[in-house]
C-alpha cells in the first residue's frame, strides 16, 4: 500500500450518483438493477451455478470496482434464492475511492427490493481506511473482503481462487488507468479453467487484452440501449508464478470439521467463533474455570491503533484488525457503556517526536473519520476536560470490556466449552492425523485440526516449542469515578491511557514490565501509572483526587502480554521445525534462492498467539485468517502482510541469518 485515496466525490445533481472525478455514471440511469442482472448475474448463470452447489461448497466472486456495492447486493440476494443450504459465498471486490458512508446509504436507497441486503451491509460499513476489509454477513454464511486501493496494488497481493468476474470498473474511455495488461493477468493468475467473467463494456482493447491473458471471449447483447457487452471463460491458465514455498497457504484437506481450540481468551475466542460462523464444530479448552482470565479479563481495552505514517506491516495489519473489530462489536454487541463504547481516542503528541509522527500521519490522507488533528481547545472540547496540548482524534474509536466481547464471540451453538482443565499434552493420531487434547486425567477432546492460542503458554507444546514468544508484564489501575472526572466523555492516550468511566471507574494503564513475572498487582506500578495520568491529563489527574490518592484506592489487576521479537503477532499453519531448517538449508548460503520443495507442514496444527497490548485489534481478524486457510477462502490480508505474521518467519531468519535455535 503506496498511498491513501480520497473518497469518491459524488454529483448527485441528476437524481444519480456520478463521478465528479472520472465524469461517468455508477449504473445506468434506466435501471441499474436490471443492468446489473443482466450482465453480471446472468452472464456468469449464477443462478445455476448456485443452485448446483452442495452443502458447505463455497463459491467465490472477484469484482473490480465495488462503487456503491449494488452488485454485490444483487449477488447475495440471488444467492439466497437460489444456494442450498449450508453453501457459502465469497465477495471480494476492489475500490479506489470509496463511498462515504452516508453517499452509500443514498445510493442503496435507490433499491427497496435489496433493503434488508443493504441494511446488513450499511449497519458495519463506515469510512474505509486503505488496505483491506473483512465483512460477516448472514451469520457467516456471505464473506465480504474489500479492498481500498488502485486494483493493480491490491490484486497482486491477493490469494484467492475466484469462480466468477464481475468487471465494472468505470468505461475504458474515462479510467484507462484500470484497464491495462496487467489487470487481465491477474484476473487469470487468480482464476481456474472454466472461471468466468461479464463485463458491461465491448471495448476491443478490453476483449483482446482478456484473450491475450487466456480467456475465451465473445460479443453479446448487452442491456437496454447498450448494443454489446462482454462475456468470457478462462480457457487456458497461465503458469503458476514462484511463491516461496515456506510461506504459502496450506492445502490440507480434513476428514471432519471438527476443531480443538486451545485457550479461551480472545485469540482462541475469535479462532473458534470463524469456525463455527463457517459450521466447523468447535471445542474450546482452558485451564481457567471461566473465559478471558488471563490478558483478555482487563475491565477496558482501548480500541485505537498507533499507526506509522509509512504504511509498515504492522500499520496495514493493525488498520484492517482495528475496523474488523469495530464491525465485529457493531454485529454482536450492544453499545451499552457497560460492554463498549464508541466514545473516540484522543491520541495526546507529548513531545516533539511524537508530534512529528502525528503530522506525518494527518498528511497521509487517511478519512478524517478514521483520523484528524485537533489542537489543545478542539482536545478539550471533545474530551469534556482540560487538555494543554492537542493530537489525534480517533473518531470511531473508543473503549471495550475484553471479558465481555470474548464470551460474545464464545456464545455460539457449534461451540462447546471445557474449562477448568488444563491440557498438558496435544497429540497427533497416527491413523486420521486427527488431534486429541490431553490433560491429567486423560483425553479432553479431538477434532481434525488444532489451534493453539495459549499465548505465552505456547511452548509449553512439543509441536509449537520453537516459537519464540515473549512476556511483557502489565498492570492496571482502578480508581472510583468522581462527578468532576465523569465529564470525561473519551480515551485520551498517551505514554498510557485513561477511559471514561465504566460502572462508577476509570481504567488507566498500562505498566510495561519485562524483567518480572509476577501476576499479583504492587503499588509501586499503580504510583506509576497516576504519575503517567498527571503528565498526560493534569486537570484530570486533580479531579480524581491527585496527590491525595492513596494505595488503599487503587484497584487493578497484573497480567502477561504475549508479543514477538518483531512486535507482529503468529498467526497460521504449524512447521515441523527440524524438518523445515532441513528443507531449506540452502537459504543459508544464499538468501536468493528460489527453492521450490513444499514445507513440511505439521498437518491439522495452527497458532494465533504473540498479540501483544494489541490484542482486541489484531487477535480478532486472526480468527478470520485461520478460517480462510481451512476453508480454501480469499485471504482477509495482502499475500505481504500474511507472510509477516507466519509463524515459520523466524526459522526462515534464521536460517538467512545462519543461526538455528536449539
Amino acid at each position: 500500500m503506496s498511498q491513501a485515496f480520497p473518497p469518491a466525490r459524488l454529483d448527485w445533481s441528476t437524481g444519480q450518483p456520478v463521478s465528479a472525478d472520472y465524469g461517468d455514471v455508477y449504473f445506468s440511469r434506466e435501471s441499474g438493477l436490471d443492468e446489473t442482472r443482466h450482465v453480471f448475474i446472468e452472464h456468469n448463470q449464477l443462478p445455476q451455478r448456485f443452485a448446483a452447489l452442495e452443502a458447505e461448497q463455497l463459491f467465490s466472486i472477484g469484482e473490480t470496482g465495488f462503487g456503491t456495492g449494488l452488485n454485490f447486493l444483487v449477488a447475495w440476494q440471488c444467492f439466497l434464492q437460489h444456494a442450498p443450504t449450508g453453501a457459502r459465498l465469497s465477495f471480494v471486490s476492489t475500490e479506489k475511492h470509496p463511498l462515504t458512508a452516508t453517499d452509500l446509504v443514498q445510493a442503496q436507497a435507490m433499491w427497496p427490493e435489496l433493503a434488508a441486503q443493504a441494511a446488513a451491509l450499511q449497519q458495519q460499513y463506515d469510512a474505509m481506511a486503505p488496505g483491506w476489509h473483512r465483512f460477516v454477513l448472514e451469520n457467516g454464511r456471505v464473506i465480504l473482503t474489500l479492498l481500498i486501493g488502485d486494483v493493480l496494488e491490491t490484486l497482486p497481493q491477493l490469494e484467492a481462487r475466484i469462480d466468477a468476474w464481475f468487471l465494472d470498473g468505470f468505461a475504458p474511455a474515462k479510467n484507462p488507468e484500470m484497464w491495462q495488461p496487467a489487470l487481465f493477468q491477474q484476473l487469470a493468475r487468480l482464476s481456474h479453467r472454466g472461471t468466468t467473467l461479464a463485463t458491461f463494456t465491448s471495448a476491443g482493447i478490453v476483449r483482446r487484452g482478456l484473450e491475450d491473458a487466456g480467456f475465451g471471449i465473445e460479443k453479446v447483447p448487452g442491456h437496454g440501449r447498450k448494443r454489446d457487452m462482454t462475456r468470457g471463460q478462462l480457457l487456458h491458465p497461465p503458469h503458476a508464478e514462484w511463491r516461496a514455498p515456506w510461506y504459502a497457504l496450506p492445502q490440507q484437506a480434513v476428514s471432519e470439521r471438527s476443531a480443538v481450540v486451545i485457550g479461551a481468551g480472545i485469540a482462541g475466542a475469535s479462532v473458534a467463533r470463524s469456525l463455527a460462523n463457517r459450521g466447523w464444530q468447535v471445542t474450546v479448552l482452558d485451564r481457567h474455570p471461566l473465559p478471558a482470565q488471563e490478558a483478555s479479563g482487563n475491565p477496558q481495552g482501548v480500541l485505537y491503533t498507533k499507526l506509522s505514517p509509512h504504511f509498515t506491516p504492522l500499520t496495514q495489519l493493525v488498520l484492517s484488525g482495528y475496523g474488523y473489530t469495530l464491525r465485529t462489536l457493531s454485529r454482536l454487541l450492544p453499545e451499552d457503556g457497560v460492554q463498549w463504547r464508541r466514545c473516540g481516542v484522543l491520541q495526546l503528541a507529548g513531545d516533539a517526536a511524537e508530534e512529528k509522527r502525528q503530522q506525518g500521519l494527518a498528511a497521509a490522507g487517511l478519512p478524517a473519520r478514521i483520523l484528524r488533528r485537533v489542537d489543545a481547545a478542539e482536545a478539550s472540547a471533545i474530551a469534556g476536560v482540560e487538555l494543554a496540548q492537542g493530537g489525534l482524534y480517533f473518531e470511531q474509536g473508543g473503549w471495550l470490556n475484553p471479558p465481555s466481547l470474548v464470551n460474545r464471540l464464545l456464545d455460539h451453538p457449534n461451540i462447546t466449552l471445557r474449562l477448568g482443565d488444563a491440557v498438558t499434552e496435544l497429540a497427533q493420531n497416527p491413523a486420521d492425523g486427527g488431534w486429541v487434547a490431553v490433560g491429567s486425567d486423560g483425553p479432553l477432546a479431538i477434532g481434525s485440526i488444532a489451534v493453539v492460542a495459549t499465548a505465552n503458554d505456547t511452548m509449553q507444546f512439543d509441536p509449537t516449542y520453537y516459537l519464540p514468544v515473549k512476556r511483557i508484564r502489565g498492570q492496571v489501575t482502578e480508581l472510583a469515578a468522581t462527578a468532576d472526572s465523569q465529564r470525561l466523555q473519551t480515551v485520551l492516550c498517551g505514554e498510557g491511557y485513561i477511559a471514561p468511566a465504566r460502572q462508577g471507574r476509570h481504567c488507566l494503564g498500562a505498566t510495561f514490565k519485562f524483567e518480572y513475572e509476577d501476576l499479583a498487582a504492587n503499588d509501586a506500578e499503580h504510583a506509576e501509572n497516576l504519575t503517567m495520568l498527571a503528565g498526560m491529563a493534569p486537570r484530570l489527574y486533580q479531579a480524581l483526587g491527585g496527590n491525595d490518592i492513596g494505595p488503599a484506592q487503587c484497584l487493578g489487576r497484573a497480567a502477561l502480554r504475549c508479543t514477538s521479537p518483531d512486535y507482529l503477532p503468529m498467526v497460521g499453519a504449524v512447521v515441523d521445525r527440524d524438518a523445515f531448517l532441513d528443507c531449506y538449508q540452502a537459504l543459508a548460503r544464499d538468501a536468493s534462492l528460489k527453492l521450490t520443495a513444499e514445507a513440511p507442514l505439521i498437518r491439522g496444527l495452527y497458532v494465533s498467539t504473540a498479540h501483544g497490548s494489541r490484542g482486541m485489534v489484531t487477535a480478532p481478524l486472526a480468527g478470520e485468517i485461520i478460517a480462510s486457510q481451512l476453508n480454501g477462502e480469499p485471504a482477509p490480508l495482502p499475500g505481504s502482510i500474511m507472510d509477516a505474521v507466519n509463524p515459520s518467519r523466524f526459522l526462515v531468519r534464521d536460517l538467512i541469518r545462519q543461526k538455528h535455535r536449539d
